[in-house]
């Protein structure tokens, strides 16, 4: 096997193979990443029996093959390599990098014990690169990273003719955004798919500068799959098993008593008032016609408030929040005013979780389909 490659196009290739490779795998194969020459094509792919990645890029081909490498020391030598163009060659079990006056010698690892990639299903809908990208952004965050319960560290995709939808909790947050979404088909029954909350992440990351999107979601009971396509990438993810909690049911329908603040102004408030705080601790937020007030009492030895304006629609409202699940919310809102809407309880002395969403303007609500639910509490019991 032998193949000449510009060397950042090469570096690009193997970064993106070895993103979602677990850090550390009881079967070292699966460490590796699989690359084909054939054509004026090459083909990296790697593979740890829950997640793929695949992508091909153009090479100057003398000698077709296949090889597999270690994944992780073959990126960190790509992403090193002076500016010239790579020349890889094998022999036997020895592969041989050459790239300017800069030369590696590696082992391969035994092909034939690799695993088969997993086969793709029909396209299930596209949707924009950018648009899927930022809903990501704006929805996995508010997923938990406790797998004792595996079900919550998932992102909930919800396809309809016309839109997708993406939830995530964490049992103390509620994020959801809907966006529209392109199924090619009219009436067909809708379709969920609970993706991991990180290797979904890295999906919107990756083709986050695409035109398009497209997304399979195929597969049987016992293995049921996804796909993401974009530029001659694509990767696959084992969707979690189990039934995901009905968490849109805490959305109230409408909210009368609100608050309008602007976005970039309550977020160095919260930052700057929260630096006394302990940890898991929270601010207290005191809305009223004069604005709000942020105050923390951190310990004997710290304090801090801050008063900043807020347009308040409804009765006065006292509430205490946890300053960094707040400030998820609002780095997620997008736009230049937020709102925080306030719910009510069947406790008058008990406030419900806050609801925020985005404004383009003190007046005019945004329409972007964001929505956050927050509650200093458990949300869900």
């Amino acid at each position: 096997m032998k193949f000449e490659v510009n060397r950042d196009v090469f570096s690009e290739a193997v970064s993106f193979a070895v993103k979602l490779l677990p850090q550390r795998t009881t079967l070292p194969i699966l460490s590796g990443v699989l690359i084909h020459a054939e054509g004026d094509r090459l083909t990296l792919s790697s593979f740890d029996y829950e997640v793929s990645a695949q992508t091909s890029i153009t090479a100057q081909i003398d000698d077709p093959g296949t090889v597999l490498v270690s994944g992780r020391l073959l990126n960190d030598i790509a992403s090193r390599l002076p500016n010239a163009p790579v020349t890889f060659t094998t022999e036997d079990t020895k592969i041989s990098v050459t790239c300017g006056s800069a030369h590696f010698t590696l082992l391969s690892m035994p092909v034939e014990e690799y695993p088969t990639l997993p086969e793709i299903g029909e396209q299930t809908g596209v949707i924009p690169g950018d648009a899927f990208s930022e809903a990501v952004s704006q929805v996995a965050v508010a997923a938990s990273r406790d797998d004792v319960t595996p079900v919550i560290t998932g992102v909930q995709l919800e396809v309809g003719d016309n839109d997708l939808s993406l939830t995530a909790t964490d049992r103390y947050r509620v994020a959801i955004r809907t966006i529209a979404w392109d199924s090619g088909r009219v009436g067909s029954e809708p379709l969920h798919a609970l993706v991991p909350a990180r290797t979904l992440q890295e999906v919107g990351r990756t083709f986050g500068s695409a035109s398009t999107v497209s997304v399979s979601i195929s597969g049987s009971s016992d293995r049921e799959l996804i796909a993401f396509h974009a530029d001659d990438k694509t990767v696959t993810s084992l969707l979690i098993k189990g039934n995901y909690p009905p968490v849109r049911r805490l959305f109230p329908d409408t909210v009368q008593d609100h608050a309008v603040i602007n976005t970039a102004e309550l977020v160095e408030a919260v930052r700057r008032v929260s630096l006394v705080l302990e940890r898991e601790a929270a601010l207290r937020f005191s809305f009223s016609v004069d604005g709000l007030t942020l105050e923390a009492i951190g310990s004997e030895q710290a304090q801090a408030s801050e008063s900043i304006s807020a347009l308040l629609t409804g009765e006065e409202t006292v509430v205490s929040l946890k300053p960094a699940f707040l400030l998820d919310g609002l780095n997620a809102v997008h736009s230049e005013f937020v709102r925080i809407s306030f719910t009510k309880t069947e406790n008058p002395n008990k406030p419900g979780p806050v609801l925020i969403t985005g404004q383009t303007s003190q007046e005019a609500p945004a329409t972007d389909g964001y929505r956050y639910l927050l509650q200093p509490n458990l949300l869900l019991r």
